[in-house]
């Protein structure tokens, strides 16, 4: 008797591999819980490290120890501070709104940690028996996901320094919302060229579309304007204008202390694990390792996490390198830098990506020739623009494009009016009468 052979499509849809998002959904609650427990822990762990490693790395560019007190190699640095914070005083301003004073720090820490929950770490591994991903949830627009989370911080930031009371912080805040409005439009136009070749919204999607190559090189523009964008998106040097403390002491958190400033500190670093992990992500292949494909034994189970790692900490020394080598910007070169360059270069650049995506090849090398050609032209216009004179028929100019008044200039002579002309005499008079007895 011959075995019954079924055609049902049921069968044979039971018998394809499950997606990522089929995976995340059919994980047990308690794996869920694991999984969150883990991914709220990542920022708090790394912000430790990193506090220590940056403190370090820095004292060895500058030719000193950094610190070398708590513990063995003064590695126990991060926890002496987690420490000491909690039972500093805290000082509360008078003319503080301290409803709003005591929220912005919320603000600002907790979506920096639900961010990473759309990021892939990994691929399909098992945990206790369960097939599943490592990953918390795999939307299909994680991408936007995690702009919001990271752009919602912002908003901590500016109730921070408004409801401080205090001209310092007011300033800070205001610089932060400039700041964040540049280079969020900046951001999200380099992650538009990510989105046409991926064609996916989903950050599972988008590291598996890099398996034939990653979008570093491929997307270079787009690589390059992310990079520029999410240190000016964190605050960080030498985008540090929201908390300069040459100019504004110490920015938005001035009038904080003890808990609440670590909240600030915290938010600060989990951002830019959240920006390197997105990069990562977009841009570096996620969780793959280089220059083979998905069914590579090195991209098999466990062993991704570390490549993923290890591509998160080279740009997270990125941040470090760049606080210890530049200068701060001055604040018109920074605000000039997101909206004259970094901008129009994007656009030009997802017109070109648009065209490779949609004429042929023959169509692709004309395209090419002629975004190259845009942007050479854009180029050379905004450097014409940069090294116009400006105008000193009256007034010499400094190096920095500034007018100051030339070293002799002398005051005109205001014609005195007659209350001035009586207090004059008046003044003369009282003089006169006092040398007059003192000769006496």
């Amino acid at each position: 008797m011959t075995p019954l052979v079924s055609s049902s499509p049921l069968l044979v849809q039971a018998q394809e591999p499950l997606t990522r998002a089929e995976l995340l959904a059919d994980d047990p609650w308690w794996l869920v819980l694991v999984k969150a427990i883990v991914i709220l822990l990542i920022g708090p762990l790394l912000t430790i490290f990193l506090i220590v490693w940056e403190r370090k790395a820095i004292g060895r560019m500058q030719n000193r120890p950094g610190p070398n007190r708590v513990g063995p190699g003064g590695y126990l640095q991060s926890l002496a501070d987690a420490v000491k914070l909690p039972f500093k005083e805290q000082i509360i301003p008078d003319t503080a709104d301290r409803k709003v004073y005591f929220l912005a720090p919320v603000l600002s820490a907790v979506p920096a940690l639900i961010a990473l929950s759309a990021i892939p770490f990994g691929p399909e591994v098992s945990i206790f028996g369960q097939r599943t991903v490592l990953q918390l949830v795999d939307l299909p627009v994680g991408v936007l996901v995690v702009l919001a989370c990271s752009s919602v911080g912002v908003y901590g930031i500016v109730l921070a320094g408004w409801s401080s009371g205090s001209p310092y912080p007011l300033f800070g805040g205001l610089r932060s919302a400039a700041q964040v409005i540049s280079y969020e439009i900046a951001m999200g136009l380099s992650l538009v060229a990510v989105v046409l070749y991926a064609r996916s919204l989903s950050t599972g999607d988008i590291v598996n579309a890099q398996q034939h190559g990653w979008y570093f090189y491929l997307l270079l523009p787009s690589f390059v304007i992310y990079l520029i964008s999410m240190v000016g998106e964190t605050n960080r040097a030498p985008f540090d204008l929201p908390e300069a403390e040459s100019e504004l002491v110490g920015g938005f958190h001035t009038e904080y202390s003890s808990m609440k400033f670590a909240m600030f500190f915290l938010a600060e670093y989990v951002n830019m694990v959240i920006v390197s992990a997105f990069a990562t992500t977009l841009f570096l292949g996620g969780w793959m390792f280089p220059f083979v494909g998905l069914d590579s034994p090195l991209n098999k189970g466990w062993l991704p996490i570390i490549w993923f790692f290890v591509k998160l900490f080279v740009l997270l020394f990125g941040f470090i390198w760049l606080r210890a080598t530049l200068p701060r910007f001055r604040y018109d070169q920074f605000m000039k830098l997101g909206w004259k360059v970094l901008v129009p270069v994007n656009l030009v650049w997802i017109v070109a990506v648009v065209s490779f995506r949609t004429i042929d090849n023959w169509g692709i090398k004309i395209v090419v020739g002629g975004a190259i050609a845009v942007l050479v032209a854009v180029t050379a216009a905004l450097s014409v623009d940069a090294k116009q004179p400006v105008r000193t028929d009256s007034v010499p100019v400094t190096g920095g494009g500034y007018p100051l008044p030339p070293l002799d200039l002398k005051v005109p002579e205001v014609p005195e009016r007659g209350a001035a002309r009586k207090r004059r005499r008046r003044v003369a008079k009282t003089s006169e009468h006092a040398q007059i007895g003192s000769e006496s």
